[in-house]
């Protein structure tokens, strides 16, 4: 049995076509995950690069604690089921599903065991004498089956094995899949593009568009927190409902005004995770019901459409519809206007009647109308807080506390500013209190409604902190953003640095032979790579030889770098940033600059700055790719 870890995997072809873009994930021993998206999402690739049938052109791909990226397919203990079935048609049952073993030299015996128990698993018993053309569809796809099972592989890879069959064996085969997987305690990674199947198979599931990973979930978090509109859309039949509408807070409601004048109500606490910036009524943002979470009725309550359209499906019935009262001219794709709802036990509804849709308040989705990304993040991504000035201090939040020098140089007398706070730059502290309204539970983090006003301040707390409590805590400044009159006057300090750099190899004689040595340079200061294989790293097997004659980004984590007595970039330090609770100093090497962390005796001037070799990533600048 094994675990899996993908990092940072991407799949270029020689043409420049990016077919996967920095997928990660990391699979447990027993996982059954699922690879789910339209044809040409890069699902199937994925899946053969996994498989050792595709290179890796960047990227590690680890089975156990080995990385297998150059391993030959048969050595990486896998076996892969295809579309296609790929049985050799001239030998039996027996003989295809034995073929693999045989390879291996293993003996007649075992083979023999090995074949029948696989057999009996997936009830060929009495098929094991015939050839693949005398047998259904369904049963092929057992024999394919059972050609990987008899392997006793670490990992199972299946590439859209059942979409050959009608739908009536494809829920039989489903079921059969899904209850072997159970039965052999392994890990499976099955790619599909039905999302029936992804839904009712996967234990988590992997959405990709485009090359993208759009987001990893379970299969019920997919359905009601889906993170952008496509993954909403893709998942759930029929698909999702979207409009476009406005949000105007009242008190505790907030008004969904459509775009035809209809309105419906949501109670704020349903809402609360979208920023106040969105709920003024002035902004478009796309609004998400799914068809199975709105009642309809002739009651003049929620969305008025006449009916075009009603499909008869025994307890359920689908009802498709065009907002407004009258038919005028419409289309399949008037996304803007149709609407589609599933009701039960409704025979009384007719093509023409006009009715009315009640979208359930808890069920509702909101999305922003240009990036697509939801506004209902399980831990919403900021808080924006208004500031005034107060001498040499800062009225926010209740408090009165001491202004961060480098946001009075930043203001530059302007003495009324916002503050963007993500919740993990709150921290236990002695500065501000607030109380608790409630704690939420999101995966491995607890997430605080803080209440302040008439909505809430979210921060990530300990699980000792509980609803009722008073919350004291303080702001790392440097992780805030500040703006003033609309405009950014400064950013939220990232975790690393960028500084443009080359790459150079050396060689020389270690005890009679010829080894490399390879170095990144970045402005005059070198470090050695960390080797790979012993003699070549991932930009030289990656660029060949022209990777000496390019300019990479190197990305430095900034706990790594450091003002150094001895080798080191040479830098000039030309302005020190007082946070308050913690100072920087911007380092300026050539034409480039950066920020490292300073005490308070770091003085303007020259200075050398060094990092470690490990602490360094590289990226592509030219494919736009994380080469290592």
């Amino acid at each position: 049995m094994a675990n899996l870890k993908l990092s940072h995997i991407y799949k270029v072809y020689e043409n420049g076509h990016k077919a996967v873009s920095d997928f990660s994930i990391d699979i447990a021993d027993r996982e059954f995950i699922v690879f789910v998206g339209p044809s040409g999402c890069g699902k199937s690739t994925t899946l053969r690069m996994i498989a050792g049938l595709e290179s890796i052109t960047a990227g590690d791909l680890f089975i156990g604690d080995t990385r297998v990226n150059d391993m030959e397919p048969k050595d990486r203990d896998i076996a892969m089921v295809f579309q296609s079935y790929a049985l050799y048609p001239h030998m039996t049952v027996y003989e295809n599903m034995a073929f693999g073993l045989r390879n291996r030299k293993m003996p007649e015996e075992e083979i023999k065991e090995r074949v029948l128990k696989a057999a009996k698993m997936l009830d060929i018993e009495d098929y094991l004498e015939r050839k693949p053309k005398e047998m259904s569809g369904g049963q092929r796809q057992r024999v394919a089956l059972g050609r990987a099972l008899v392997r006793d592989p670490k990992v199972f890879l299946l590439d859209e094995p059942l979409s050959n069959l009608d739908a009536k064996l494809r829920a039989a085969m489903r079921t059969e899949i899904t209850a072997l997987h159970k039965s052999l305690n392994t890990t499976f990674i099955y790619v599909t593009h039905d999302q029936v199947e992804a839904m009712t198979m996967g234990t988590r599931i992997v959405v990709m568009k485009l090359g993208y990973v759009q987001q990893i979930d379970t299969p019920m978090n997919l359905y009601n927190e889906p993170y952008n509109k496509f993954v909403a859309g893709f998942i759930g039949t029929p698909q999702m409902n979207f409009f476009d509408v406005t949000l105007k807070r009242e008190h505790e409601n907030v008004v969904v005004r459509f775009d035809n004048g209809d309105t419906i109500t949501v109670p704020y606490e349903s809402v609360s995770k979208i920023h106040p910036s969105y709920l003024d009524g002035s902004r478009k943002v796309t609004f998400g019901i799914r068809p199975e979470h709105m009642t309809v009725d002739r009651d003049e309550r929620g969305l008025r459409f006449v009916v075009t359209n009603v499909e008869r499906l025994g307890n359920e019935t689908i009802i498709y519809g065009k907002l407004g009262d009258h038919l005028g001219e419409f289309t399949m794709k008037d996304e803007g206007n149709s609407i589609i709802a599933k009701v039960v036990d409704r025979d009384d509804i007719e093509v023409g009647d006009v009715v009315y849709a009640e979208p359930n308040p808890s069920k509702v989705h909101f999305f922003d109308a240009e990036t697509e990304v939801t506004l209902m993040s399980k831990i919403p991504p900021f808080n924006t807080v208004e500031v005034k000035a107060a001498g040499n201090g800062m009225d926010l939040l209740g408090s009165t506390v001491a202004m961060p020098k480098v946001y009075a140089d930043a203001l530059k007398g302007e003495d009324s500013f916002e503050l963007v706070i993500p919740p993990a730059a709150i921290v236990p502290g002695k500065d501000f209190k607030l109380p608790v309204a409630r704690v939420e539970q999101v995966d491995d983090k607890h997430l605080a409604y803080l209440r302040y006003g008439e909505g809430y301040i979210f921060a990530l707390v300990g699980e000792d902190v509980k609803a009722g409590d008073d919350y004291s805590f303080s702001l790392l400044n440097e992780k805030t953003d500040l703006k003033a009159g609309g405009k950014e006057l400064l950013k939220a300090i990232p975790d690393e640095d960028t500084i443009d750099g080359t790459f150079y190899k050396t060689e020389v004689k270690e005890g009679g032979e010829r080894v490399l040595h390879f170095f990144y340079r970045i402005g005059d200061y070198s470090l050695e790579a960390q080797a790979e294989d012993g003699y070549k790293i991932k930009i030289n097997a990656i660029d060949g030889d022209s990777c000496y004659k390019k300019t990479y980004r190197y990305a430095v984590d900034r706990k790594s770098m450091h003002l150094s007595e001895g080798e080191g970039l040479a830098v000039e330090i030309v302005d020190i940033l007082d946070y308050g609770n913690v100072r920087y100093a911007k380092a300026k090497a050539g034409d480039q600059e950066f920020l490292i962390e300073a005490d308070k005796d770091t003085v303007l001037g020259p200075a050398k700055v060094a990092f470690r070799s490990e602490d360094v990533s590289v990226y592509s600048i030219e494919s736009d790719m994380k080469i290592c």
